[in-house]
This record gives C-alpha cells, sequence and structure tokens, in this order.
C-alpha cells in the first residue's frame, strides 16, 4: 500500500503529464492560451516611457501599455481617452528635436519639447500630409490635396506653392479631328465664302481676347496621371514629384461563397504575372520659372541591356527600345542645393542611384547596381522601388546598401568626387541602419556574430570598429530612446516567445527584463531548444537546418521535413519563429517518435546575394534538391528509414511539396501542400518576375518552375488544402490541378477546402482541422497506422 505523500506524488507527475502532452487541438486554439507578448514597441518623445502592445486583461484584443521607466516593474494600461491624446509616434522634428509637426485627421499640429506643449496650427477640409520643417525653420511645408502649402510659424502666413489640378487643361481636345472629318471641314470652307468669312472673324476675336486678357497663373494638369511623392527642395527653389499612369491590367475574380448575404459574391484581386503595365515617370516643378519639366532618364549607362537569359532564345527579337523604368521619390541633402532619386528597370536587373540636376532634370549616374538575376536584399528592397538612401549632415555623403559584395552592406558616396566607401564587410548581413541624433554614429542591426542572431551595434559615421550593444542570444529588435541613453529590446530565443529589457546604451551594461509573459499553461511544457546544424548538399553547399530529435525510447525511424514559405525567409535561427504553431507541431511530431527537419533551403534570407538568387529561373531546382539532400542526410546520420519520409509546408512551402511528390516520388512517400502555388504563371507579377522573369520571354522558366506540368509523376499520398477565399494563391491553382490529377487517373491524393480562409488562416476550426490531416497522413503512410 502507497503512503499518502508518496501517492500525492503520483497524482502531481500523472496531473503534469497530463498538462504537457501536447494535442493539434491544443497548439491550434486561440493563440492567447499561449499568454500575452509585447509588439509595437515604441518611445514616448521624452525617452521617459514605454508603449507597447500586450493583452495582460485578456481583452477580445492588444491593447496599448506603458512602462515609465523610473519605475520599470510597473506595467499600466493606457485607456482609449489618454491613447487618443497622446503626440503620434509618427512626425517630423526640426533639426536639433526641440519641436516636432505631425497629423491628426484635417489638422496640423506643432509639439513643443522643451515645454511639452502641443499646438494646433492649422485645420483644413481635406486631409494633410507629410509635414516638413524647411532649411529656414521658421517655415514649414505640408501637403493638402494634390498641391504643396508653406506655413509661417512666425506670422502664421500660408502660400501655396505648386498649382497642380486633376484632368486635361481647359480647352484641350481629348481626341484628334479624323482625317475624314478634317476634309470635310476644309472642303466646306473653300466653298462657301459666307461660312469661310465669319470663321475667320471668330479666330481674329480670339485671338484679341487672349491678348487683352490677364494671364492666368501657371497650372499643371497631369492628365490621366496620378500624382505621388509630392516633395519641397528645402530652399523652396523645386518641387519633385511622381506620375503614375496606372496598369489596365485584367485582375483575377475570388468567389466568396459564404458571404453575409447569403449570396456568391466575387473578390476582384490581382493580376498575374506579366500583365503589370503601370508607368512611373518623375517631374521637376521649378518654382522660380513657374514650369514643369519631365526628368529625363536616358543618360543613365546600361539602359540597353539586355539580360543574359535572352541569349536562351536566339530567334526571338527583343527590339532595341530603351527598358521601362521605376523612378523613387527623390531624397533632398539637409540644404537643398543636392537631390538624388532611385531608379529601377522594370525588369529589375538594375537599380541607379542618381544625382538629379533640377535646372533641367538631368540625371548623372553614381552608382549602378546589376544583379542578372534580380536586385533585391536586405536595405535595398524589390522591384518597386524603395531602400535605404539618405544624407549625411555634411551634404556631401549619401548613404545607401548594396550587395555588391555578395551580402548587403552599408556604404557612402561622396557626390562631389563620386568616391564610394564601403562602411561594413564581411559574410553577414545588415539591416535598418540609421544616423544618432547628432549625426557622428551608426546604429545598426547585424547577423555578424551568427546568421541565425541579430544584434544591434553603434559605430562611428565614416566607418571604424562597431560596439556590440546587445549580448542575448537569439533575435534583439531595439528601439532607442530618443535622447539615446537607454534601449527598449524586444528579444526572443528558438523556445522562448518574444519579451521587453530595457538597458542603458552602453556595451557594460545589463537588460532587464518589463514583462513576463508566458502562460502557466504554455510554460508547463518543455519546449525543445532545436538544434541548429549543417547538412552537406550534393553539390558540396553547407545547408543550414534545425533538427528535432526525439527520446530513443520513442524513436519510430519516420522524418518530417518542413518547408517554410515566402520563399525570400529565415527560419533555421535561434528566435522565436513567425511559424510557431508549425514550431508547436513539430514539438508534438518529436514526442510521438518523428525526427523533424526544417530547412532554409537555397533561396532563403539571411545567407547572402548568392544563396538568395539561387533559384533564378529554377523554382523547384536547388530548393527542392536541399529538401532532397536534408532526406538523405537524415537516413545517414540519423538511421531514418527511407520509406517513412514525409514533407509539408504552406505558400512557397506548398509549392516545393507538391515538387517533391511529382518529382521526387522515390524519397518522399506522403506529403501535405497546403495553400501552394501549382502553377507561377498564375502567381503575382512583382514577386514572380522578378525570379522568372515574364512568361511570354522565359517560357522555359516558367515550365520547369511550375508543379502543374510534374503531376504525373505522383507516387505517394498527398493531401492538398486550401482557403477557398485566398487572393494571394488563388483557389483556381488547386482547381486546376486537380483537374489535372483527375484526367491523370492518379490514385491517394485528397483535398480539404476551407471556405472562410484567406492566404494566412485565422479560425482555431481551420488551423485545427488541417493540422488534423497533416497528422493522420503523416501516421498512416508513414507509421502505417489505421
Amino acid at each position: 500500500m502507497l503512503k499518502k505523500t508518496t501517492f500525492l506524488l503520483f497524482l502531481t507527475g500523472i496531473s503534469l503529464q497530463a498538462q504537457q502532452q501536447l494535442t493539434v487541438e491544443k497548439i491550434m486554439q486561440d493563440p492567447r492560451w499561449m499568454g500575452t507578448f509585447p509588439s509595437d514597441v515604441r518611445w514616448d518623445d521624452h525617452g521617459e516611457v514605454l508603449y507597447f502592445k500586450y493583452n495582460r486583461d485578456n481583452d477580445p484584443s492588444d491593447s496599448l501599455y506603458r512602462i515609465n521607466i523610473k519605475s520599470p516593474g510597473t506595467i499600466e494600461k493606457v485607456h482609449a481617452r489618454e491613447a487618443v491624446a497622446l503626440v503620434p509616434e509618427t512626425g517630423s522634428y526640426n533639426k536639433d528635436r526641440t519641436k516636432k509637426l505631425f497629423t491628426e485627421g484635417k489638422s496640423l499640429f506643432i509639439y513643443d519639447l522643451r515645454k511639452r506643449k502641443r499646438t494646433e496650427l492649422i485645420q483644413t477640409d481635406e486631409h494633410i500630409g507629410n509635414p516638413q520643417f524647411l532649411a529656414d525653420e521658421n517655415r514649414i511645408v505640408f501637403q493638402t490635396g494634390a498641391n504643396l502649402f508653406t506655413y509661417s510659424l512666425s506670422d502664421g502666413h500660408i502660400r501655396q506653392v505648386t498649382r497642380i489640378r486633376k484632368g486635361e487643361a481647359p480647352g484641350k481636345k481629348d481626341k484628334k479631328e479624323s482625317p475624314k472629318a478634317q476634309w470635310l471641314r476644309e472642303e466646306n470652307l473653300g466653298l462657301l465664302r459666307v461660312v469661310n468669312e465669319r470663321e475667320e472673324k471668330k479666330e481674329q476675336s480670339r485671338e484679341y481676347a487672349e491678348m487683352i486678357a490677364e494671364k492666368p497663373p501657371y497650372t499643371f494638369y497631369p492628365g490621366d496621371r496620378q500624382i505621388t511623392n509630392l516633395q519641397l527642395s528645402p530652399d523652396e527653389k523645386f518641387a519633385v514629384f511622381n506620375l503614375r499612369t496606372p496598369g489596365d491590367s485584367r485582375k483575377t475574380v475570388v468567389p466568396d461563397y459564404i458571404d453575409t448575404s447569403g449570396y456568391t459574391t466575387d473578390l476582384r484581386t490581382r493580376a498575374k504575372v506579366g500583365e503589370e503595365t503601370t508607368k512611373t515617370e518623375m517631374a521637376v516643378y521649378n518654382l522660380e520659372k513657374d514650369t514643369v519639366y519631365p526628368v529625363k532618364t536616358g543618360a543613365l549607362p546600361g539602359l540597353d541591356d539586355l539580360p543574359d537569359y535572352t541569349r536562351d532564345y536566339p530567334g526571338k527579337d527583343w527590339g532595341s527600345a530603351e527598358r521601362a523604368l521605376m523612378i523613387s521619390g527623390a531624397s533632398f541633402s539637409p540644404d537643398g542645393k543636392h537631390m538624388v532619386v532611385n531608379v529601377r528597370s522594370k525588369d529589375n536587373k538594375d537599380r541607379w542611384i542618381a544625382l538629379l540636376d533640377p535646372e533641367n532634370g538631368n540625371l548623372k549616374n553614381l552608382d549602378r547596381q546589376r544583379d542578372e538575376a534580380w536586385i533585391a536584399g536586405p536595405g535595398i528592397g524589390w522591384s518597386t522601388g524603395g531602400g535605404i538612401l539618405g544624407w549625411l549632415p555634411d551634404n556631401k555623403h549619401i548613404y545607401f546598401q548594396s550587395e555588391e559584395s555578395g551580402y548587403s552592406h552599408l556604404y557612402l558616396l561622396d557626390v562631389t568626387t563620386g568616391r564610394k566607401k564601403a562602411l561594413t564587410s564581411g559574410a553577414f548581413e545588415v539591416f535598418d541602419p540609421f544616423l544618432s541624433a547628432d549625426g557622428t554614429h551608426w546604429y545598426l542591426t547585424t547577423s555578424e556574430v551568427n546568421p541565425g542572431e541579430r544584434h544591434f551595434y553603434k559605430m562611428p559615421v565614416y566607418g571604424g570598429p562597431m560596439e556590440q550593444l546587445t549580448s542575448m542570444t537569439g533575435n534583439n529588435e531595439v528601439s532607442l530612446s530618443p535622447d539615446e541613453k537607454h534601449l527598449a529590446i524586444r528579444h526572443s530565443y528558438s523556445n522562448r516567445p518574444w519579451e521587453l529589457y530595457l538597458k542603458k546604451n552602453s556595451v557594460r551594461a545589463k537588460e532587464t527584463r518589463l514583462t513576463s509573459g508566458r502562460s502557466e499553461a504554455f510554460a508547463a511544457y518543455p519546449w525543445r531548444d532545436p538544434e541548429l546544424i549543417h547538412f552537406t548538399a550534393a553539390d558540396g553547399t553547407k545547408v543550414p537546418a534545425r533538427l528535432y530529435l526525439p527520446e530513443k525510447g520513442v524513436k519510430n525511424n519516420a522524418a518530417v521535413l518542413f518547408v517554410h514559405g515566402a520563399g525570400y525567409l529565415q527560419n533555421a535561427h535561434k528566435w522565436w519563429s513567425l511559424y510557431f504553431r508549425e514550431y508547436m507541431f513539430h514539438n508534438l511530431l518529436t514526442d510521438l517518435g518523428y525526427t523533424v527537419l526544417d530547412i532554409d533551403y537555397r533561396g532563403s534570407a539571411g545567407y547572402g546575394r548568392d544563396w538568395r538568387t539561387a533559384i533564378y529561373r529554377h523554382m523547384g531546382g536547388k530548393d527542392l534538391s536541399d529538401q532532397v539532400d536534408g532526406a538523405r542526410f537524415l537516413i545517414a546520420e540519423h538511421g531514418i528509414d527511407p520509406q517513412k519520409i514525409g514533407i509539408y509546408g504552406g505558400s512557397y512551402g506548398g509549392f516545393i511539396t507538391l515538387m517533391a511528390m511529382f518529382k521526387e516520388g522515390d524519397t518522399f512517400t506522403s506529403g501535405a501542400a497546403l495553400r501552394s502555388v501549382t502553377d507561377w504563371a498564375h502567381y503575382n507579377h512583382g514577386y514572380t518576375s522578378n525570379i522568372l522573369n515574364e512568361p511570354y520571354n522565359d517560357p522555359e522558366a516558367y515550365r520547369r518552375s511550375s508543379p502543374v506540368y510534374f503531376a504525373e509523376g505522383l507516387k505517394g499520398h498527398l493531401l492538398i488544402a486550401h482557403g477557398m477565399v485566398d487572393v494571394n494563391v488563388h483557389f483556381q491553382d488547386v482547381v486546376r490541378l486537380t483537374q489535372r490529377l483527375i484526367e491523370l487517373g492518379k490514385d491517394h491524393w485528397e483535398m480539404a477546402v476551407y471556405p472562410a480562409e484567406d492566404h494566412g488562416f485565422t479560425e482555431p476550426s481551420s488551423w485545427t482541422d488541417e493540422y488534423k490531416r497533416i497528422l493522420k497522413i503523416f501516421n498512416t503512410t508513414l507509421l502505417k497506422e489505421e
């Protein structure tokens, strides 16, 4: 007979074991069961209070909370009225950061940081946007409608700077006279003298009226083009803006079968790749000469360079016209004397940073970045422009990021001499660099310690040793206080979600944790710290991955490979995964005896330019062979049965799963393809055209990259799961694929549809149903369970 204390310990052990046991229903429930974790961290303008989103009180959604750093142990909820009265985070400062401009609704405010006083300057009938201090800080500029206005802080005088009106200029004929109409008119005037005389009198009257009339002020009419990025130079001599001509492309319709109305409704979504016809130009508004003229791109080098892939189509006429370009908004030097612009080719093979001469609209190339795959990377951005680009306070150096060395690093360039200098270098990448308030230092995040870690650094403005200011292993997302005395750090580790820390801005200072949001139920389970490993691919490349190993007593010699989505994303790292549900599912699989491998295949983020572009013109090439080589690694090094290997993933991961099941059926026994692309010619333009070019220009790239062309290769068991109102990867993708599978007479496949779900599922019931099906297919095919 057990003693009382022994019996109680026995019962406690059973209770703890039951609490720790994972089920699909448990891990796929509303994420609030895990606890509350801080997000959207920001400082007040005085560096005294931290604000962040949190949910300590189990509200329907996250609310705004605050911590006063003088009493960091107290977390207070910010009530709605108080939140409305806060000075917004967004706004613009004067040089010494004593005043801040911001807008609320249709009002413009200025906040005096020394007096801690906010003052309403203007209230209008239209939205006010982009207020900025000018070189004369007694004057500010803001945009209302399609025009810029200046405001004098000394006397309150408002002056309209630009005159831009939508549409065509008055009197301008929309259509030219047809040849037939012109002939009839001239014939009539020649035959009938009275008609001719009357017409001459009308013309003389018009000319006289124009001669004596007061000349109207100059007004620019953009026609059917949209005005964007309207900016005034700090010296108030020029304005620049973009002219955007929307493309006339056909949009795909996604039906919603469970709309509230009870009727099927159509959601108009995006166009397919290759149908992007949007045109972007730039113009200069010369305020002294009161005229507008276009920015001229013809002097940029390499405009007629053909991409290398065109050599694969020797019979195709590529023409001789210059490539279409996209110009981003101008960046002005602090004194307004220099302007630089960011220009991209629409095929995204080139990025130019160019000096703009506002007197004539000419561009002078300062730096050309060329990539035969596509221009991208941290701080560089994708095809629509953007990227890091700005000025040092000395008015002659610009800064930007480039993958010139194979990794994205920070550069300076002297616009007066053209000399360029790399401020950082090495086999790592730079993220989110920004200048200190006094312009003497950089603050930046890098992966120098390890590709799977992120740390925050300080570096002299013209380069030099970097001081590492964070020390906690994992990811350190830093928000620097306005006075630069403190770091607010949102930190996480592989098996610990995000928490908020405070640290003095010093290498030697220690971090103090401010939040502790894990629930008891979540903390009760011993979440695994997956091992970061590298295995050797067939081509000799070291491939990074996360490895989950089961205990010897439960190991079943079966394995599951997870393929992360997004393509350009990193998941083999040391911080809390964006795929937290999948991470928990991998713990469940490992409890059941599975070995799990999560690979940062070729095309993933975090490993430099060559890794990023290894999938160019062949998605389902190196990114798929990395999965096959990962399976072989598990067989050779961890005793996995070659007949007991499954694969799954969503979005890009679903695409790779389909390619694996169709092309590598001898490697993978079963797979689950979730919200997967089945034919890249049906995906969007911005993402796909970079990697595969355009389908009518490079059809071979699309044929070898699209699973629908390889469906006849299916041998194993396949689950296809898709949301029916997916406006990213349309449900049409899997409908077309299932028809192919039907026509091919394939067995051992099934499809699960989710009528209420978009690309990213939101309903716990949908997550639960989907992952119960995934678990079932692996248990029944890899473990032969009924």
